[in-house]
């Protein structure tokens, strides 16, 4: 009997790559790169499940594209993988190996926190280098959990000059295609729980460092990198035009998260609107693989000084009419059978799942074979336990939900 979901389950091309499918692994922090930020073999049984489950896509976790900036304040512990040295490098290109041979394709999402690490976190007091950000302003909130008195967000060092980030990213993506991605996506706006050649994918989405450059909450600088729209939205669109020389256009992605409230990120709604259509229209320019825009999620919108801190909207609507060359995926709460809708609809191109993808390594596959997704998830176990958890039970909520009997 045909599936329900035959629009989700369709090909799709991306430049010289062809999507197995449409259900599309969304970066989910893990925090099982124990105990030296390398991957390890957890971490590749972990992608191989989730290929051999029929990823049209993965997209990593948000991997680190230098030892400053490394700190995850939402947990307690700071294991996240990275890609600034060749060990990691390495550890890398032996993930991707395992993926291709299940048949997958894989993009390496490269993170920088920015203002959102803490000078006193073991890597980023080691890395000898200041915590960065677009001006010295805090980010209101946070907690390191990892350190004594688990104190908050600092007042960050305002870089005087932005290219030299920007070299960062560019060198991490020429690891990433040492390490045997297929392409990039840079992470830039916000992190989502939901939410095979490998690309490079930029993160840009959670209030990490170039949506910090973004907004103007966080940026006040009077430079080339602040001020009007078209200024801050500077450093975004450099790194992924240094991405594209590095990897060609359709191998390259970012990730936005419009609605912001994550790590202090809103601006009024008529300043965010224009910011963001601005930045998602130059980088459509770019020809990129992708552009995925992550929904309001409530669960990402803190209250600060007794107000939700979100610029709430419909990020679809808004948005969707300023990609005209790259895909666009959608994230942020979707169910499978409202992804299929949206794609019958021309609405989406792919949709970007999160949450479902932790406890259904086998996700696509229950998708198309009308499985229930049924997974009891233990939240306690989402970002692992920290270096002083034994290595084997770092695998508990990690790579032990089964896939089901099909």
């Amino acid at each position: 009997m045909a599936s329900k979901f035959i629009n989700l389950l369709q090909p799709l091309t991306m430049g010289p790559l062809t999507l197995r499918n449409r259900i599309i692994m969304s970066a989910l922090t893990r925090s099982r790169s124990v105990p030296t930020n390398v991957p390890n073999d957890i971490n590749l049984e972990y992608y191989a499940q989730r290929a051999r489950g029929g990823a049209g896509l993965i997209t990593t976790e948000g991997t680190l594209i230098c030892q400053q900036g490394h700190v995850i304040q939402v947990a307690e512990w700071q294991n996240a993988p990275g890609i600034w040295n060749q060990d990691q490098v390495v550890a890398w290109k032996r993930i991707t190996d395992a993926v291709h041979a299940e048949g997958g394709l894989i993009f390496s999402q490269l993170w920088h926190l920015g203002r959102v690490s803490h000078p006193d976190a073991p890597e980023q007091k080691a890395s000898g280098m200041p915590v960065y950000g677009p001006s010295a302003i805090a980010a209101r909130g946070g907690k390191f959990r990892f350190l004594p008195g688990q104190p908050g967000y600092v007042t960050p060092v305002a870089v005087d000059d932005p290219r030299v980030l920007i070299d960062l990213y560019r060198q991490a993506a020429i690891n990433a295609k040492e390490a045997g991605f297929d392409g990039v996506e840079r992470k830039q706006l916000v992190s989502s729980r939901n939410s095979l050649l490998l690309c490079s994918a930029v993160h840009a989405a959670n209030g990490y460092l170039v949506h910090q450059f973004l907004d103007s909450t966080s940026n006040k600088r009077t430079d080339a990198y602040g001020g009007s729209v078209e200024n801050r939205a500077r450093v975004g669109l450099e790194i992924l035009r240094e991405l594209v020389s590095v990897w060609g256009s359709k191998r390259v992605a970012v990730r936005l998260s419009p609605s912001g409230g994550y790590n202090d990120m809103g601006m009024p709604l008529q300043e965010n609107i224009d910011t963001f259509r601005y930045f998602i229209s130059q980088a459509d320019v770019l020809d990129l693989g992708y552009i995925c825009l992550v929904r309001y999620i409530p669960e990402f919108d803190p209250k600060i000084d007794g107000q939700h801190r979100a610029t709430k909207h419909d990020v679809l609507k808004t948005y969707r009419p300023c990609i005209k060359k790259s895909l666009l995926l959608l994230n942020g709460g979707l169910t499978p059978e409202e992804a299929n809708q949206l794609i019958a609809a021309k609405e989406i191109d792919a949709a970007a799942f999160g949450t479902l993808w932790i406890g259904h390594p086998d996700l696509a596959k229950r998708i198309e074979q009308g499985v229930p997704i049924d997974a009891k998830l233990d939240h306690k176990t989402f970002y692992g336990g920290g270096p002083q958890i034994p290595y084997e039970e770092q695998k508990k909520g990690y790579t032990d939900y089964p896939a089901a009997r099909l």
